[in-house]
């Protein structure tokens, strides 16, 4: 039993309600052959049973064949079943009347007619039911079922059954086949309307995306199109003045390369933004998104007080597993925990749904990234940028569905700490004077 537990729950939502209405379908025939060829075989003669089972066998195949490929056809990936539809229709009307026929030729007071009145109102119902999966429109499903219901109920008053029994006949293929019927038009609407919110959920994942690519845009427009106008304006007054041999050309062309260079510092910030995660955004961004995609998403702990090295490692680590919910899994929940304890820091990820199969091959191993071979590229980076500040990374399935990922990185000693401030101050003098001076 351990390998069909891990493959239904390796699945996803959508992948498992598929394969769920699939094999419901799929178990239909089976249903048909235990419910009404089987106790055929109790209330006739066993050659007439025979006789009345192999094609009852061959109608409980027909049906499952074409319920397989009309829900192939639900999902787009095969054209509509014509002729399977219409050799179901045929073979299930031809066959209820045969049924109907031995109903009404049968002697009074045995089970002949009663056996084979069932069986013909158990064929049309499966009948019925599986038809109305390759047809659309409630109008269709309705106009086939109520007239199976009233042929059937025609065809006993024919064949010799008295009022009350054809009217019985009638109403039993009318609400058997109307609740299958139902049945199957519910399921097909299920599957596609999950089949929509995956989609949707695949969308509002763009979107953010796009939206993240639109805001860096923005700012490099922001940052870039003043000074760029500004460089363009300065260059072109300098090159008038130095065709009429002023000495302000030169004063121009300084505070052109100021400009240049505070451009150059600005499109710096603006990358290192991108290129050096900030913790506490990241945070923030990874609920927004999360939560928009439809996942629970609650974030504890402040990054406030962390080094920038530290922030800046602990927040890639945040951005990789908001990717990684999004793309792989079917997370409903996300807890996202920033725990400093000590000298040391812990930021942990858990999200359920996880694919436990994609968990196994992102990671090389349950577990641990350290010892896969095959792990994703994007966990990998992880790994060297937390190696970078003494941290290790683990990752992999807990308690069923959940993945939880858990980053740790050892806090430096305070009078590491200002090092860094002191060597930023340094720094930070060292481009004034670079600017002032020309």
């Amino acid at each position: 039993m351990r390998g069909p537990g891990l493959w239904w729950r390796g699945k996803s939502t959508l992948g498992k309600v598929e394969t769920y209405t699939r094999w419901s379908f799929h178990f239909f025939p089976l249903v048909e052959l235990t419910a009404i060829g089987l106790p055929v075989f109790g209330q006739v003669e066993a050659g007439l049973a025979v006789v009345l089972f192999l094609p009852l066998c061959a109608h409980a195949v027909l049906c499952g064949v074409t319920a397989s490929r009309s829900l192939d056809w639900t999902r787009g990936t095969r054209e509509q079943p014509v002729r399977l539809l219409l050799s179901l229709g045929v073979f299930s009307a031809l066959f209820g009347a045969a049924a109907l026929g031995l109903a009404g030729h049968a002697p009074a007071g045995g089970g002949t007619a009663a056996a084979t009145t069932s069986l013909c109102v158990g064929v049309l119902v499966f009948g019925v039911g599986t038809l109305a999966l390759g047809v659309r429109g409630r109008r269709r499903v309705l106009g086939i079922v109520t007239g199976v219901a009233a042929g059937a109920g025609l065809v006993a008053l024919a064949v010799g059954l008295n009022g009350s029994a054809a009217l019985g006949v009638g109403l039993a293929t009318l609400f058997g086949g109307g609740g299958l019927s139902f049945t199957s038009v519910f399921s097909v609407w299920l599957l596609d309307s999950v089949y929509e919110l995956d989609a949707a959920r695949e969308t509002r994942t763009r979107l953010a995306v796009a939206e993240e690519r639109l805001r860096f845009g923005r700012d490099l427009h922001d940052v870039m199109g003043r000074n760029l106008a500004v460089i363009a304006l300065k260059s072109e007054l300098a090159v008038q003045l130095s065709r009429r041999g002023r000495p302000e050309a030169v004063d121009q062309m300084i505070e052109v390369q100021r400009i240049a260079r505070e451009s150059q510092r600005e499109v710096r910030e603006v990358v290192r933004g991108y290129r050096e995660a900030d913790l506490g955004a990241e945070l923030a961004g990874a609920q927004g998104v999360l939560t928009a995609a439809g996942v629970d998403c609650s974030v504890t702990g402040s990054a406030t007080g962390l080094p920038p090295a530290v922030q800046s490692a602990l927040g890639w680590v945040v951005r990789e597993a908001t990717t990684n919910v999004l793309r792989h899994g079917d997370a409903r929940r996300c807890r996202v925990t920033l725990r400093p304890a000590g000298n040391h820091v812990t930021l942990t990820v858990e999200n359920d749904g996880a694919e436990r199969t994609a968990a196994q091959e992102a990671t090389g191993k349950p577990g641990a990234l350290g010892g896969g071979t095959g792990g994703g590229t994007g966990l990998a980076g992880l790994r060297e940028r937390l190696a970078a500040v003494a941290g290790t990374l683990e990752a992999g399935p807990v308690d069923g569905d959940l993945f939880r990922v858990v980053a740790e990185v050892p806090l430096p000693p305070a009078s590491s700490t200002a090092s860094p401030s002191a060597s930023s101050e340094a720094t930070v003098s060292r481009s004034v004077s670079e600017e002032v001076t020309p």
